[in-house]
């Protein structure tokens, strides 16, 4: 039994040396195999008061107390947090609070779009040290934006939108499950897949899922984007260009590295902690289920940014377009950084990098600007900001509320063309994205406005993989 089956069971990282030592007393003295050892580790983990002084497990017992000892000891007091924004609601504030109760939490922001997740609220930014939470990432891993400008006159948008449909029509897919009839290439699929037994698994997967977008708040869509003044970062000069923006992530192998890690990050919580914490497990950066996941997600990360490169590659090139510029960002994912002088892990579930300098694209929704920012480096918000406008119904609330038909006509009158989405996306389902970008003017600057005009997204309605 190696280091992730115990950890699996609930072993903490520390043990493990204990655990195995054990292991092979017991199966040298006693004869016990496979099915029964893995019963009595677990007993021992569940209760392991009761097997102080035993022969083969007395030392695992103690090993384990000391641990969980060690981890309550290291509790600090409940760290503070930044809030930017006024229209969030208390659910996702109970979740900050609760995060911030973490014996590894050492700084932390609210961003103005938040909003109720799993463990770390979205629009929530956790710094914490030597450890990793895989719900603090998210499932749908390295979630991210990808905004590419094109040299095509925007007008064309108005006078043949039949065009631009049928790019997006024909280069794109979308839904769980999604995949190309005809596997798409890129390196990444060159890249090491054996890192951890779940990539190694789902790279045949991935493979297939290549250049397709979720379901949900994803989607891929042509706008208008209008710089004020020139930019010498994006290389542009001030104007009107047509833009193709899309949203994704890390599909199904990135929800499978999510729930494999935090199985295990959440069997190793104390008992006495696993109620207040629940989805807030951590895995310590020091043990082998920690540097896998750190491994797999940085993988996803990488897989993320090529699903977006594969989108714009095929949309792009049924469109006879050439790019001339682009943004992009994850909004999903643990970076280490320097802040206070120290070396922390910082989660953005939901909030868009925002260093000094740093170029971003936040998404309002199918009828509202986006944005192309600029970071101010904020140290307070641990140089982060908002991802989009945050939603303010819940999905069921939206289906409740609006009719698909009704949506879409509205959007027509106003200039919008839906290819497909559902009534859980109707923009009344979201906070006013120019009241959001307000509330952060300390955390970026605007250079640049996303106007949507012709827009797809998956036509179920399910589920979104934030």
């Amino acid at each position: 039994m190696n280091a992730r089956q115990l950890e699996k069971l609930g072993v903490p990282s520390p043990c493990v040396p204990v655990a195995i030592t054990s292991i092979q007393n017991v199966i040298g003295q006693k004869g016990h195999r496979g099915k029964d050892v893995k019963e009595q580790i677990a007993s021992v983990v569940e209760d392991p008061q009761g097997f102080l002084g035993d022969e083969f497990w007395g030392s695992l017992a103690e090993s384990i107390l000391e641990d969980r000892n060690q981890v309550q000891a290291l509790a600090p007091e409940t760290i503070a947090y930044p809030t930017w924004g006024t229209q969030i609601d208390p659910a996702a504030h109970m979740q900050m609070r609760t995060a911030c109760q973490l014996p590894i939490a050492r700084a932390a922001a609210l961003m103005p779009d938040a909003h109720l997740g799993y463990g770390l609220p979205i629009g929530g930014v956790l710094a914490v040290e030597n450890a990793v939470i895989p719900y603090a990432v998210g499932v749908d891993i390295a979630c991210r934006m990808k905004l590419s400008v094109l040299d095509i006159e925007p007008l064309e948008m108005t006078k043949n939108p039949m065009r631009f449909e049928t790019a997006l029509q024909r280069g794109t897919r979308f839904g769980i499950g999604s995949v190309h009839e005809t596997p798409q290439d890129h390196r990444v699929m060159d890249q090491d897949w054996s890192i951890t037994r779940t990539t190694r698994e789902k790279k045949d997967t991935a493979r297939k899922q290549l250049g397709t977008s979720g379901s949900g708040n994803h989607f891929v869509e042509f706008g208008t984007l209008t710089l004020a003044q020139a930019d010498a970062q994006l290389g542009l000069q001030a104007g009107v260009y047509t833009a193709l923006l899309s949203h994704s992530g890390s599909r199904g192998t990135g929800a499978s590295v999510c729930s494999v890690y935090s199985n295990i990050a959440r069997a190793q919580l104390p008992k006495n902690l696993s109620t207040q914490f629940g989805y807030l497990g951590w895995l310590s950066l020091e043990s082998q289920a920690g540097q896998e996941y750190w491994e797999a997600m940085n993988l996803m990360g990488d897989y993320a940014a090529a699903n977006h490169d594969v989108i714009h590659r095929l949309v792009t090139k049924l469109l006879g377009g050439r790019v001339i510029a682009g943004v992009e960002n994850h909004h999903n994912f643990a970076w280490k950084e320097i802040h206070q002088g120290k070396e922390w892990v910082v989660h953005r579930k939901g909030a868009t990098p925002a260093g000094a300098g740093v170029l971003g694209v936040i998404p309002g929704s199918m009828a509202t600007p986006g944005f192309v920012v600029r970071g101010k480096g904020n140290a307070a918000s641990l140089m982060s900001a908002s991802h989009g406008a945050g939603r303010c119904m819940s999905r069921t609330a939206a289906k409740n509320q609006y009719t698909w038909n009704a949506v879409r006509t509205n959007l027509s009158a106003r200039g919008i063309r839906v290819i497909s989405a559902g009534a859980d996306e109707a923009p009344g389902a979201y906070k006013d994205i120019h009241s959001v970008m307000a509330a952060q003017v300390e955390l970026v600057d605007t250079i640049g406005q996303f106007d949507p005009k012709i827009v797809k997204m998956c036509e179920d309605g399910s589920r979104a993989e934030d």
